[in-house]
């Protein structure tokens, strides 16, 4: 890997001190000679004789018997609740510092000083003098032989976006102290924990993030993947949580339209479903309501109601090592996701579970990142699928990458006014009431200092794995430097070129792939969306409206001031809006008795 191994010598200068100290002088003149050099040395301004300023990290042999490879990090925080490695998951973080090491020994030290980079302070030496919350947490990587001729070091789990819970990872106690890097400070702290299978469950917070685990309306899938463990040269697997409709196991010999539903890996059971009554609190309706969708208790009061349409319900699991989902694309940092999930995982599904194998009875839905490979799976294969709901998509115009044009402009971070001297910084989220929450250069930095090299586990860089090169070392080449915002238009043009600015793509394929989206496309966004993505969908709209032939979809924006996520319908009103599609396009023999709608 490119990132060396910061384990340093912490102590030189004071071997040396001790040498001298512990010598016997045999004549006055070289005791003379060793006494004013040692006093020159002591009474010298140098930096070396300063308290250093550095925590010192460790993990024991009870921990990990063999050496780590990966990054470690220290997280000060000013509240222990939650606990400083979970407040580590937005770009909203409390001051964080790391390093990548390699074949970390246990015992051996890695040392995050002044000169290890951190967000959203640059170094140690901007700490301001207080108490603080102090953990340790080292993301261990994973060495892929890949099938092109790469080895990279990459984060591998079932997990996905969220190392800090990523069974097997080791961590440290949090400890409160104090600290003044005016004084300096040399602090050890020993990675003697590990995160366990059951981290969800231990609290409130986490416990929203649990895996699903099967029930008799939830079912769940996972298999290795030929095609995934053959190009990273390491097993890879493919999953995916199905939700049955009622009366399933009742009438065996029926079959049921599907949806395939999208979403981030953390929350992998379709639409919220949840079958208890006690989460039904005021808050939970409350947010229910603001959302427009409902509680996942009243969808599945409508799931099992008499007239409600029968589907079977999937949320596929696809994680790739550079973000917690894949985009269900061939790329060329992931890999064949795209023809893994088409030939591997849905004929799997589909052969396990009673559904109707045909593309009307096919509907892709989804929401942000969702959003984006719901409308890019009906728009490469327009034949298989039957309906796409889009919901706030990921950047689908490039021309509309949030606030940026990635073709005409030069730098991400910032926006040069025409008719003014100085620059602005674009926004990277903001709130309903237009409220900047963060900016692009922002989440540039605190996804460089998370992981270097694509490796952030988060937002950006799960872009750059899906859409942009590798380069010469085998890692994602970023659309903007991290550091200062430069575009790539070489990275960007190939992007465009593979056919990720999927309204270029549906514009150049038109006239190919226009007859079999007729009625198929459906968008739905909200007019003040956290992450500006309303943009893009404004420029699908502009050429949809004059597609040939006509596109016959629909657009709707929520208005005013609905932010990511908003929906103008419940879980249970969309179910029945993609059931009249499917019952529209049905053949005439198709026996819908069963579909109760």
């Amino acid at each position: 890997m490119n990132q060396k191994s910061e384990i340093h010598s912490v102590c030189g200068w004071r071997d040396n001190q001790n040498s001298l100290r512990s010598r016997s002088c045999r004549s006055v003149a070289p005791f003379v000679a060793c006494a004013s050099f040692l006093c020159a040395l002591l009474s010298a301004p140098s930096a070396r004789a300063q308290t250093p300023l550095q925590f010192s990290i460790s993990f024991p042999t009870s921990v990990h018997s063999e050496p780590l490879t990966g990054r470690v990090f220290v997280i000060i925080t000013k509240t222990n609740q939650p606990e400083p490695r979970i407040q580590l998951l937005s770009e909203g973080a409390p001051p964080f510092f790391g390093e990548d090491v390699t074949n970390l020994k246990p015992g051996q030290d890695a040392i995050i000083d002044a000169d290890v980079p951190g967000y959203p302070l640059a170094s140690l030496k901007d700490l301001p003098a207080g108490d603080y919350y102090v953990e340790a947490f080292l993301n261990v990587y994973t060495e892929f032989h890949r099938a092109d001729g790469h080895t990279v070091w990459a984060h591998q789990d079932w997990i996905g976006e969220l190392p800090t819970l990523a069974p097997g990872n080791p961590y440290s106690a949090v400890q409160k102290m104090h600290l003044d890097p005016e004084k300096g400070f040399d602090i050890h702290l020993s990675m003697d924990k590990v995160i366990s299978d059951d981290e969800f469950t231990g609290s409130p917070i986490l416990a929203q993030l649990a895996p699903p685990r099967e029930t008799q309306w939830i079912k769940i899938i996972k298999f290795q993947s030929p095609s995934l463990t053959k190009f990273w040269g390491q097993p890879m697997y493919l999953g995916a949580t199905i939700l049955l409709p009622k009366d399933y196991d009742s009438h065996p010999n029926s079959y049921y339209p599907v949806v395939y539903n999208q979403g981030h890996f953390y929350q992998p059971i379709p639409w919220e479903f949840d079958t208890d009554a006690s989460h039904e609190t005021p808050e939970a309706a409350a947010a229910g309501k603001a959302s427009g969708l409902g509680t996942g208790y009243e969808f599945y009061q409508a799931w099992i109601s008499q007239n409600f349409p029968r589907f079977i319900m999937v949320t596929w699991q696809h994680p790739c090592p550079y973000f917690d989902d894949s985009y269900a694309v061939n790329s060329d940092a992931c890999g064949p996701f795209g023809d893994a999930i088409m030939n591997e995982l849905i004929p799997y599904i589909e052969s396990h579970f009673r559904i109707i194998r045909q593309s009307y009875a096919r509907i892709v839905e989804g929401g942000s990142t969702g959003g984006w490979e719901s409308l890019a799976l009906q728009l490469y294969h327009p034949k298989f699928f039957g309906g796409a709901w889009v919901f706030d998509p990921d950047p689908i115009d490039f021309r509309s990458f949030q606030q940026t044009n990635l073709y005409d402009e030069n730098n991400a971070f910032d926006y040069q006014s025409p008719s003014t001297w100085f620059t602005l910084k674009k926004p990277w989220s903001r709130t309903p009431r237009g409220l900047v929450r963060s900016t692009v250069e922002e989440t540039s930095h605190y996804e460089d200092i998370l992981g270097p090299n694509g490796r952030s586990d988060y937002q950006l860089d799960g872009w750059w794995g899906i859409f942009c090169p590798v380069g010469p070392d085998g890692y994602p080449q970023p659309m903007w430097n991290m550091q200062t915002g430069e575009i790539n238009h070489e990275v960007v043009n190939y992007a465009r070129e593979h056919g990720y600015d999927l309204t270029d793509y549906a514009q150049t394929h038109w006239s190919e792939i226009g007859p079999d989206l007729v009625g198929k496309l459906h968008f739905f966004v909200g007019d003040m969306d956290s992450y500006y993505l309303n943009l893009a969908v404004y420029r699908m709209e502009d050429f949809l409206k004059t597609s040939k032939p006509f596109y016959d979809g629909s657009f709707a924006y929520g208005r005013p001031m609905k932010g990511h996520g908003w929906h103008p319908m419940t879980w249970a009103d969309l179910l029945r809006d993609m059931a009249a599609q499917v019952k529209k396009n049905a053949p005439s023999n198709a026996d819908t008795s069963l579909w109760n709608y």
